[in-house]
């Protein structure tokens, strides 16, 4: 069981976190994903509660746990609301930990207290429109010029870009007329030459803000460069890495809200004169579906386990994404066949959760770039024997 890794600290906290998604989120989902509402209301009440800011050290506002308990917070909310869930998952660990992993101790004063308060949102852009998987092939520059950068380009399918007080983005730095690499860089919200586009019109995670960004000879301080430029590439792959993780928690937290809502339809409705669920049809069904969802939990939990001790974690994080995406994306199409028509519907939430899933094998590296990572890693382990 995942419980073996937990403290009782961390019990705590997932019974706190599975309180408030259900009194205070679990009504809210139907309505802002209808509507694409972003879930401000949540977010204020998740900053009260210190779960915006979850494993950052309290002398920055945040609560000092570790990046375990910021996957149980994930998986909790994912479990009732999906959009509301990548809301604060993209803000902790796109939108703020490159800043407190890479970022000067200027950088880190000004921003990561209102960042791990909640009381400011981050972004991060790393998407473009010819630049998906090949990040290698950014297209967005960051001319030096004096002390300052002159930034052109754009970002597509940034969340929480719209709501964001700051957001971190990778552009090729070029200097003296030399391109140097892929580096990352701060902007603030209203930084002339940077606009955007209104929220993407979305399958799911429609409650979620997601929005191209465009640089448009945006001028930002030479400060605003994050972590060593000569690294920047390997920096954003690290945070990639600890973002699939974090992608594995939502998929499980997503998978297990479809699956609850079948469990328990499968107990209230009847065929010939009998609980669904009695048919070896349907209890096969809701069997494979637990199974592969604790079966994903554990990958996923494994694999937060080994980072919070600074153990190598880049083969087990992309197992842990693709089968925990992977998993929801099954279990929610089998729980909208164990409700059968109703399942097809907006009354009922499995119809919600089954379009959540989708991106989930998008998101934070494809299903296929996770395979490319998992054989990567599994073959440079036969060449180092």
């Amino acid at each position: 069981m995942v419980e073996l890794y937990f403290t009782e600290e961390h019990n705590m906290l997932r019974d706190m976190v599975k309180e408030f998604a259900q009194n205070e989120v679990a009504p809210l989902a139907k309505e802002i994903d209808e509507n694409g509402t972003f879930p401000q209301e949540s977010i204020n009440k998740m900053a009260e509660l210190g779960l915006m800011g979850i494993p950052w050290p309290e002398e920055f506002g945040g609560t000092g746990m570790d990046f375990l308990a910021q996957v149980i917070a994930i998986e909790e909310l994912g479990k009732v609301c999906p959009s509301t869930a990548a809301t604060m998952m993209a803000h902790t660990s796109l939108g703020t930990a490159p800043i407190f992993m890479f970022g000067t101790d200027e950088q880190k004063q000004q921003y990561l207290p209102k960042l791990a308060s909640g009381e400011m949102l981050g972004a991060f852009g790393l998407t473009e429109p010819n630049a998906g998987s090949d990040a290698g092939a950014t297209q967005t520059r960051a001319v030096l010029k004096g002390d300052e950068f002159v930034v052109n380009g754009q970002k597509v399918f940034c969340t929480n870009a719209g709501y964001a007080g700051v957001i971190i983005f990778t552009s090729v730095l070029v200097e003296d007329g030399e391109e140097k690499g892929v580096s990352a860089f701060l902007v603030d919200a209203g930084t002339d030459g940077l606009s955007m586009d209104p929220p993407e019109k979305k399958m799911g995670w429609k409650a979620s803000d997601t929005r191209t960004v465009y640089f448009q000879d945006m001028r930002i301080p030479k400060t605003n460069v994050l972590g060593n430029p000569e690294k920047g590439f390997k920096q954003f792959l690290k945070t990639l890495t600890g973002g699939r993780i974090t992608i594995g928690a939502l998929s499980i937290g997503t998978a297990q809200g479809a699956y609850e809502s079948a469990l328990q339809y499968s107990q209230e409705r009847e065929a010939f004169g009998k609980t669904i669920n009695s048919f070896q049809g349907v209890s096969f069904k809701l069997a494979d579906m637990a199974t592969q969802i604790e079966a994903a939990r554990h990958l996923v939990y494994h694999a937060a386990w080994k980072k919070d001790r600074n153990l190598p974690v880049i083969k087990e994080a992309a197992m842990a994404k693709l089968f925990a995406s992977e998993t929801a994306m099954k279990v929610s199409t089998e729980a909208i066949q164990v409700l059968g028509g109703y399942g097809y519907i907006k009354e009922y939430d499995v119809e919600r959760f089954f379009r959540d899933a989708k991106v989930l094998e998008i998101g934070e590296g494809t299903s296929e770039v996770q395979r490319i990572i998992i054989s990567r890693e599994i073959l440079k382990s036969l060449k180092a024997v």
